[in-house]
Order: structure tokens, then sequence, then C-alpha cells
């Protein structure tokens, strides 16, 4: 980390080590998003398309993506 301002602190959000859930979501949605596009419907779509689903087991819908990535911290 650099003395000078501004800085970047890299895990600045993170409040834990990621567990499995997270890397197969981050990894999937590397995936989506260079295969889909950036737009919510898609990655939601990409998503459910490679049954990658909500944390309640249930496939992704708009509301369900932003309300995890909010609890995520993304």
């Amino acid at each position: 980390m650099t003395d000078t301002w501004p800085y970047l602190e890299i895990h600045q959000s993170r409040t834990h080590e990621p567990g499995p859930y997270e890397y197969k979501l981050a990894a999937t949605l590397e995936e989506v998003y260079t295969h889909e596009g950036h737009e919510l419907a898609d990655v939601v779509r990409g998503l459910n398309a490679r049954k990658v689903h909500a944390p309640d087991g249930q496939p992704w819908t708009e509301t369900s993506f932003v309300a995890e990535m909010h609890r995520l911290g993304a």
C-alpha cells in the first residue's frame, strides 16, 4: 500500500475470506460478463443458464441478484 492519497485498499469492503460459494459466483460472473454481457438481465440469464443459483437454491431474479450483491458488498 502506498502512503500517498488517494490509495486503494485491495479488500476494503471484505469482512471475511471468500468461501466456495463466493469463489464459484465470482468465476461464473466473469464468464457471464465475457460471453453474455453486462446488463442485469444478461447476468441473471447467464447465471441461471449455468445453474449457479441464488443462496436459497432458487433461480436468480434481478431483485435477488441485486440484493445478494448488496449483501456481499459488491
